[in-house]
């Protein structure tokens, strides 16, 4: 019997009128009932004063020794205390607006009593009081999300109904192999456990349980997906020599780091394997991933390829190809330069040379996906800041080329949890150190009226012909949030600074020419102070900027404001990042705390994702992420990385689809649309 097939009316209890109820809820089966699990557990298990934790929730039983008194306070609230005595500790009981108790606890009476305990007062202000010593069954108790006329106890004993009429149909998933390898209990007692908890333990075991197989089935996915897309994408090798980039890296005038070198062998695997390459390149802002994508360029173009990078801004492409022209100039590599402002004698000179091949390099914006654009022979694509573009985008640059191999970068540091869910049918190297000589930016966090004295620090910076960003979150006044809005700030900056400097200001709603001239003017240091909000967060390298203040900080996620601090620290000089806030939340100041104790983006990406959760890390819950039932990728890390390597292993080998132990698994991978048949070609 597939559960998944049979209705929830079947369930003894539960009517046509409830069915429409737990639909609301995502329920319409057996299995969706079954994996509806408690979002709590309410533990009874009587706690005497020595076993109690501070502040945990606990349940104590004793004699009251005094009558109860009762105090008053706002309209309709009052506060009932008493003192009970509980294996031969005195200590003080709260309750609140339950005035009518009084007359029911009188001295010498037993009672039960379930609250927060205070270890250091010796104080328990409870939440539930029961007449006499506890009557109840079960020490632990399953608390449920409910909606309506569905309460919690109701949705719990729906629950041991269909555990008992249908608890035999539980399919056992994974493998003896698996479960005795993990000491995992079965699937059956996994389920029962978790809506009818036995003891913390208990529950704590079968969660393990639960979180391994949820993980084990995502990364099985993508590990089936990968392959998949690897068949179905054909792709050719390229003859890439170890020392195809010695002479180039030779020609630099620093060494590559580690990490660079790693990348450098990862991307050189993936141009000589028969597939296409989808590989994520992560490093921390100024880690150097275009180093090791202009090393790749210039190998691919040995073997009389084209390679074209893609990103978002014209002026990040400007800077971008003056880079590689200077770099590859001596090599006799001609770079070229594909965007939207091109002139119309400038754009035919490109087009021919990115057409016959001449240009073994193409650097441009989204002019380079236009039907008019015609490569000779594209095999290399860089998409950077890949986030910055949609998936059809990156697939038409992808179309221009033959067999075409993928490089996706980013600036912003995902943590490797992360990486391997959101990211998980990409490869990904990371850029985890910085390169040598990178100077680290000093982080101070000041409170909003010491303002005079950061505006005197930063006319210090710009009379040594430094620059200055300041960002805020607003454009505009906002009545809703008391925080510092970009047009005003603009208007006090540029009445405190005139006539010396000139402020410019930037932000989302102006058109994109817009922006491109206001940056452009920075670039220039026409503009030595430039206002914005957090369009600047991935833009272009202005190494003469030295000072960035960020208004109501707290306001930011902390992989923001590391993105915002990456803009500044690029030249010679010194740098500074100035965090204005006045955090009314421990949340709040932490983060600041956070931002000047270290400048390493991976730490402060690990960090928010603890405070934010994965849904959030990326923006707006739009983050592509699996919706676990109770596994969490930042809490339970540790069985992720377990389950990805034997689902690798698993798919590899073959096994998944020739071992009759994995049977299960590959039926329910089957019935989620995982497989169109039950074998990889």
């Amino acid at each position: 019997m597939n559960l998944a097939n049979v209705p929830v009316t079947e369930v003894k209890g539960v009517g046509e009128e409830s069915a429409k109820q737990l639909a609301a809820l995502g329920v319409t089966s057996i299995a969706h009932l079954l994996a509806y699990f408690p979002f709590r557990y309410e533990d009874y298990e009587r706690k005497s004063v020595t076993e109690a934790r501070h502040d945990a929730r606990v349940t104590m039983e004793g004699v009251i020794q005094d009558t109860p008194s009762i105090r008053y306070y706002g309209r309709k609230k009052n506060r009932l205390t008493f003192r009970m005595l509980t294996e031969d500790v005195l200590i003080s009981v709260t309750l609140f607006n339950r005035a009518f108790l009084k007359s029911k606890l009188t001295i010498g009476s037993a009672v039960t009593v379930t609250g927060k305990w205070d270890q250091h007062r010796l104080a328990l202000t409870a939440s539930e009081l029961q007449l006499g010593l506890s009557q109840r069954d079960e020490e632990m108790s399953s608390v449920y999300y409910g909606a309506g006329k569905l309460t919690s106890k109701v949705l719990h004993k729906w629950m041991v109904n269909a555990l008992t009429q249908f608890g035999e149909h539980i399919v056992e998933p994974l493998p003896f192999t698996l479960r005795e390898k993990y000491r995992l209990i079965d699937k059956r007692k996994t389920i029962e456990l978790l809506h009818v908890p036995e003891s913390p333990e208990a529950v704590r075991q079968a969660r393990r349980r639960y979180v391994y197989e949820e993980f084990l089935l995502f990364q099985l996915k993508m590990h089936v997906a990968k392959a998949r897309q690897r068949q179905a994408e054909e792709g050719a090798s390229l003859t890439i020599v170890p020392t195809a980039t010695d002479k180039f890296l030779h020609s630099l005038s620093f060494t590559l780091t580690e990490g660079q070198q790693q990348a450098l062998k990862d991307v050189f695997a993936d141009l000589r394997a028969p597939y296409r390459m989808n590989r994520l390149l992560q490093g921390d802002v100024g880690s150097g991933k275009t180093v090791v994508a202009a090393a790749c360029m210039f190998a691919v173009a040995n073997t009389g390829n084209q390679s074209a990078l893609m990103v978002p801004t014209e002026i990040l492409a400007e800077q971008h190809s003056a880079s590689l022209q200077t770099w590859f100039a001596p090599f006799g590599l001609e770079v070229v330069l594909l965007v939207g402002s091109l002139t119309a004698k400038r754009r035919r000179a490109a087009l021919a040379k990115i057409e016959s091949g001449e240009a073994a390099i193409v650097v441009g914006t989204h002019a380079l996906i236009q039907e008019t654009v015609s490569f000779h022979s594209l095999r290399f694509v860089v998409i950077d800041e890949q986030h910055r573009f949609g998936v059809a985008q990156r697939r038409l640059l992808r179309e221009k080329g033959v067999h075409a191999d993928m490089l996706f970068m980013t600036a912003t540091p995902i943590p490797r949890t992360l990486a391997i869910t959101a990211f998980g049918d990409m490869d990904v190297s990371v850029l985890a150190e910085l390169p040598a000589g990178r100077k680290p930016i000093d982080t101070y966090w000041l409170q909003p009226d010491l303002l005079p004295r950061v505006l005197g620090f930063m006319e210090k910076a710009l009379r040594q012909g430094e620059q200055a960003y300041v960002i805020c979150p607003l454009i505009e006044e906002s009545e809703q949030l008391d925080v510092q809005n970009a047009m005003d700030l603009h208007t006090q900056l540029v009445q405190h600074f005139a006539p010396n400097f000139e402020v410019g200001l930037m932000h989302g709603r102006l058109a994109a020419f817009e922006k491109e001239e206001v940056m452009d003017a920075f670039v220039k240091n026409e503009v030595q102070i430039l206002v914005s909000t957090t369009v600047v967060e991935v833009g272009v390298n202005v190494p003469n900027a030295t000072v960035m203040v960020i208004y109501d900080a707290d306001r930011f996620g902390l992989s923001q404001l590391h993105q915002l601090r990456g803009r500044v620290g690029r030249g010679e000089a010194k740098s500074t990042c100035v965090l204005l806030a006045a955090p009314k939340t421990e949340v709040g100041k932490e983060r600041m705390r956070m931002m000047t104790e270290t400048n390493d983006g991976f730490e402060l990406a690990e960090k928010d994702l603890a405070i934010r959760g994965p849904g959030d890390f990326f923006g707006a819950k739009q983050s592509g992420l699996p919706d676990f039932k109770l596994a969490d990728v930042t809490h339970d890390y540790r069985t992720l990385e377990v389950a990805r390597q034997d689902a690798a292993e698993i798919v590899s080998t073959g096994a998944l689809y020739e071992d009759e132990a994995y049977k299960e698994l590959l039926n329910l991978l089957t019935e989620e649309g995982v497989f169109t048949e039950t074998k990889l070609d």
